[in-house]
């Protein structure tokens, strides 16, 4: 693998390198502001299924669409209920998942077979570059299955799964995972409490399942 260092490399470099990588059909360990993330490019069948062997991941669990702005998430995304534009308008960029109905036949090796699509969009500066360039990928935390997601610590850095390249930005700003909201249900549910908290999303959402 691969290790590329923010610390050692121009951003325009290990941008280039990131959409290299993708285009080529590989595997990509990058930051966000909560952990790092272990990405291929959203409908590329033979990297996401590197991505499921390289954590050791079941394959009926899906990974999540990352995006650097909403418009990459509408080829993919059927609708977006009333909550998840609320979420989105008070809380993108940043750590919170939204799933929503997936656009059938999109997405659907990453999906699992699911109806819905989870989409996060990251506020990491870099990230945010870097999906600009590759566009939507879907990814998972950077970690082998059961293992702690990998946050940047560089005591850590065997800790990651293999992958065709990883672009290490330091330790991540939040230290934890994302939220993940589900927006298919009214009220809409909490599936996993991350780095946005009970308070802070009440205060924008209201009461939530």
């Amino acid at each position: 693998m691969q290790i590329l260092q923010h610390s050692d490399q121009r951003e325009d470099l290990l941008i280039d390198a990131a959409a290299q990588c993708i285009r080529a059909g590989g595997t990509l360990v990058f930051p966000t502001e909560t952990v790092y993330g272990l990405g291929a490019a959203a409908e590329d069948d033979g990297a996401i299924e590197a991505i499921y062997r390289a954590k050791g991941r079941a394959f009926n669990k899906p990974l999540a669409l990352h995006v650097a702005v909403v418009a990459q998430a509408q080829p993919f995304v059927a609708r977006w209920p009333h909550a998840a534009l609320r979420a989105i308008d008070h809380f993108w960029p940043g750590a919170l998942a939204l799933i929503v109905p997936r656009v059938p036949g999109r997405f659907e090796k990453a999906s699992a077979g699911f109806a819905t699509i989870s989409v996060r969009c990251p506020s990491h500066a870099l990230t945010q570059k870097i999906l600009a360039r590759t566009g939507a990928l879907a990814a998972t935390s950077a970690n082998r299955s059961g293992a702690p997601a990998f946050d940047g610590s560089a005591a850590r850095s065997a800790d990651l799964p293999p992958a065709s390249l990883a672009i290490v930005a330091g330790p991540t700003a939040l230290q934890r995972e994302s939220t993940i909201m589900d927006c298919t249900l009214d009220p809409p549910a909490v599936l996993r409490w991350g780095a946005i908290d009970r308070r802070s999303l009440e205060a924008v959402m209201g009461t939530l399942a």
